[in-house]
């Protein structure tokens, strides 16, 4: 029988969790006219919206669609300061329950993981794969398409259900999940609410166990809808492809992409979170390279510069160092 969830409807929508909750959210936003505005009134505003979710009359409001760059081009949806308030709250009650189901090399989204662990563990296991190098090491790398708009809302609230045992809980993350929808009416969660990072590890946490105990994979690594598994042999890859497109189509209702699927050795490289993996060394795509230095070249603010450098500092970069020390510091 699986853990479950041991806060009730009215730990999460407390004044006190709301007052948390504001703190957490008010970090880095405060120049920001619409938080201003709520922080004006605070303290009637939390207790209108707890009052409505006390009373269970809370909506979810609508969202300001705009695009970023990163680096391809992302469609954000930002819902109302009233609302991503309540996200906080949320998040803060739901994240360190989930976090305790959810398998080691799992890297997105979660505190002390991130893209530079993974990276680590790529490391890892491609050494002991590969045996230091002495053997060919294969790795199946994929990842899903249209991840965040493909999302099934019905599953998701199912897989919930089986965690969180108060109905009251489930109906406010139904309001949140169902606030939205991209390709069709009950599917796809927003990029931009901080509760569709922990809905989407929620969500591939199923396949996370699919691959760890019903397919019985050891070298897995998964960072949101990207993962890599290494094997000795190509054909055991070739096979568990199969079983995963199954899986994803029948259990989840994703889709692998069909141009990202590749089955290649480690000695060639591979391609996993911006870098260009290999047994000693990982370098950075050549199409990374050059959007970061016509980046600087538009903007060379000095915050811009470190930045860039503390992220090259992770892989064999140093031409690409001395070219932007040289030239802007």
């Amino acid at each position: 029988m699986k853990i479950q969830l041991d806060h009730i409807f009215k730990d999460l929508i407390s004044i006190d969790n709301l007052l948390f909750a504001w703190q957490e959210f008010l970090k880095g936003k405060k120049s920001k006219k619409d938080v201003q505005s709520f922080q004006f009134c605070l303290m009637d505003n939390i207790l209108s919206l707890h009052y409505d979710l006390s009373t269970h009359l809370y909506q979810h409001g609508g969202y300001e669609t705009f695009n970023i760059s990163d680096p391809k081009v992302r469609i954000i949806h930002k819902a109302t300061v009233r609302d991503r308030l309540l996200h906080h709250a949320v998040y803060r009650k739901l994240y360190p329950f989930f976090d305790k189901t959810f398998i080691a090399d799992s890297f997105s989204c979660r505190v002390h993981k991130g893209t530079h662990r993974a990276i680590l563990k790529f490391l890892k296991f491609s050494r002991i794969v590969s045996k230091n190098n002495t053997k060919t090491c294969w790795v199946l790398k994929c990842d899903i398409k249209k991840f965040f708009a493909s999302i099934d809302q019905s599953i998701l609230i199912k897989i919930l259900e089986t965690y969180i045992p108060d109905k009251h809980i489930i109906n406010l993350l139904r309001e949140i999940i169902s606030s939205f929808h991209s390709t069709a009416f009950g599917v796809g969660l927003p990029l931009g609410n901080l509760t569709s990072q922990l809905f989407c590890n929620i969500y591939m946490n199923e396949f996370d166990k699919f691959v760890k105990h019903r397919l019985k994979v050891k070298y897995y690594i998964r960072y949101a809808d990207d993962f890599v598994i290494f094997s000795e042999d190509k054909k055991y890859l070739d096979i568990i492809t199969f079983n995963i497109k199954e899986f994803l189509q029948k259990g989840l209702k994703l889709t692998l992409h069909p141009d990202k699927i590749f089955i290649k050795t480690l000695a060639s490289g591979i391609d996993f979170l911006g870098w260009v993996n290999f047994f000693d060394r990982r370098v950075l795509r050549r199409t990374t390279k050059r959007k970061m230095l016509k980046k600087l070249s538009n903007n060379p603010k000095i915050e811009s510069i470190h930045s860039y450098l503390g992220l090259l500092k992770h892989g064999n970069t140093e031409k690409i160092k001395k070219k932007i020390i040289s030239k802007y510091l």
